[in-house]
């Protein structure tokens, strides 16, 4: 993580820094001349910028450095009914214009959750959406069920689509069938509003969209990272000790707005775009492509305040669009 840091091809900051200024950062949107103001469903957020599942801890450990009241959204690391150990180290290496993950799903347990993390979130004016993950649909089940007992979640969001773990997550996915089932087995347990993590490596984004909007979803999240290797040939190894994991950063951002795109032609519900966000443009792009928010993953690894930055930076983008509300991009892509 530090060494990404250090080296240029992960660095976003300079794109959100040219159109985001500390000054400008701190302007309220009602004050700014823009209206931020996005809905996702019954869930009404005050901007579309939300902070992803697995590269912003629990929210809380970022409160010291961001100011958690200014995002629209944190979805915590995913949530699992038993503590999970995550995969073996390394579980980072830098690609150019990116970086490959296998955390492993890395969690305290739902319990834990509950108990240590959810009661200092609550302080904060933010939604807070819980990533849940189980091997199988029982699990799944479990995690929402010990949720629906406490206060402080806005919603869920399932992920059915993470390539790191041997069991569960993707094989749900990529399969139409199977995540029928694991989606319309959380909607029968869950009284909140779901939404459903897609896999971006199936045959059609769409038809997995539909089954997730058909089985109850009230919106889908394209799309989680994509497998890949990336090896040592000196030592002949792979760089994870996992040896495969997750792809995410800037170079799969054209990819995963065509999905976005095509997805928008299929369904209703909502989609949140998800894949190398680094600057107010790419927020738009998603939104033009048919995204109603968007989740921003990578950035925060070289900026812990990428999320809050991206807030200040899309006001001023708005403002020299003369763009006075924000949902007037969604869909707006002219054929």
């Amino acid at each position: 993580m530090e060494a990404a840091g250090r080296r240029g091809n992960l660095d976003p900051r300079a794109r959100i820094l040219e159109v985001s200024s500390p000054e400008r950062a701190s302007i309220p949107h009602t004050a700014s001349g823009v209206d931020l103001r996005v809905s996702i469903g019954s869930i009404h957020l005050k901007n579309p910028i939300i902070a992803a599942s697995g590269t912003f801890g629990y929210g809380i450990e970022f409160a010291e450095l961001v100011d958690l009241n200014r995002l629209g959204g944190i979805v915590v690391k995913g949530l699992s009914a038993q503590p999970m150990a995550g995969s073996p180290a390394p579980r980072m290496c830098e690609t150019p214009s990116g970086m490959i993950n296998a955390i492993g799903l890395q969690n305290i347990g739902v319990r834990a959750f509950v108990a240590e993390k959810l009661p200092q979130l609550r302080r904060f004016d933010t939604a807070v959406i819980a990533n849940v993950f189980g091997h199988t649909i029982a699990e799944y089940v479990e995690v929402i069920r010990v949720l629906e007992d406490t206060d402080g979640v806005a919603a869920y969001e399932l992920n059915v689509s993470c390539p790191n773990v041997e069991r569960g997550g993707m094989e749900y996915g990529t399969n139409p069938e199977l995540l029928a089932g694991v989606v319309s087995a959380a909607r029968t347990a869950c009284k909140r509003p779901m939404w459903v993590k897609l896999s971006p490596t199936i045959g059609s984004i769409g038809v997995m969209a539909n089954v997730a909007e058909t089985e109850g979803a009230d919106a889908v999240v394209i799309a989680n990272t994509y497998p890949a290797l990336c090896i040592d040939a000196h030592t002949r190894r792979s760089r994870l000790g996992s040896t495969t994991g997750g792809l995410s950063g800037a170079g799969i951002k054209p990819i995963t707005v065509r999905l976005v795109y095509e997805a928008g032609r299929v369904v209703k519900i909502p989609i949140i775009g998800l894949g190398g966000i680094e600057s107010p443009s790419d927020v738009a792009d998603y939104m033009v492509a048919g995204a109603s928010a968007v989740e921003v993953g990578t950035a925060h690894f070289v900026d812990p305040r990428a999320s809050e930055r991206l807030v200040g930076g899309l006001e001023a983008w708005c403002r020299d669009e003369n763009l006075l509300e924000i949902n007037s991009l969604r869909g707006s892509l002219k054929a």
